[in-house]
């Protein structure tokens, strides 16, 4: 188990994942409008938090562990003290143009039904949702047997949990998109195609209806 520090630090630096998150990053502020409002769910350590702070958008921050809670308040301290961004314990508590969820945070979720249905009561119409999530397409995870042997169920269900202590879960976009019905509709994947097979993260961005 990392302790807040030791997730952050080792996030920090990792090269693969500071390029992805420098992705990420990139597209939910080319999507925000001037000044807007976000919540970051999921926050982590409050590393995608303080950019969008940095960037002029007042941002709430849920998370739900107490070492990345405790973490983000140091790495945050300044901003909290500003409240330009806003520690909260449920999403009900904001109201915001944006929810980004970053490095596979709705991949521990094993039903988004009801967590698209709280989102779609702080995301205004027209506003979005992106999360980041673990491309269940990526063959760079053929070399594991998990992979191998939930293909098929992958390709009937769109949908399978991995053995492990954490059961992360893997999700084709669809079974995403059907989830957050009839609040948001799937806009965009990214990547699309071919490229699909060669990125551990796919981009998936929701838009409220």
């Amino acid at each position: 188990m990392h302790t807040g520090e030791q997730y952050h630090n080792f996030m920090l630096a990792s090269e693969r994942d500071r390029a992805v998150r420098g992705r990420f990053q990139k597209m939910a502020l080319d999507l925000l409008g001037k000044g807007a409002d976000i919540l970051d769910f999921g926050a982590g350590t409050g590393i995608d938090a303080k950019t969008y702070s940095a960037h002029g958008h007042h941002t709430f921050v849920y998370e739900p562990s107490e070492a990345m809670r405790d973490y983000l308040g140091h790495h945050c301290q300044d901003e909290i003290v500003r409240k330009t961004i806003v520690p909260i314990a449920s999403p009900d508590e904001c109201r915001v143009q944006a929810v980004t969820a970053n490095f596979a945070v709705l991949n521990h979720i094993d039903d988004h039904a009801p967590l698209f249905e709280e989102l779609s009561r702080a995301v205004g119409p027209g506003g979005f949702v992106l999360a980041s999530m673990l491309n269940p397409y990526f063959l760079g995870d053929a070399r594991y047997g998990w992979w191998r042997r939930n293909l098929l169920t992958l390709m009937r269900d769109g949908h399978y949990a991995v053995a492990s202590e954490s059961r992360i879960h893997r999700f084709t976009p669809r079974i995403v998109a059907r989830a957050a019905k009839p609040y948001f509709r799937l806009e965009r994947i990214t990547p699309r195609g071919l490229g699909l097979a060669t990125h551990l993260y796919m981009f998936l961005l929701l838009r409220r209806i």
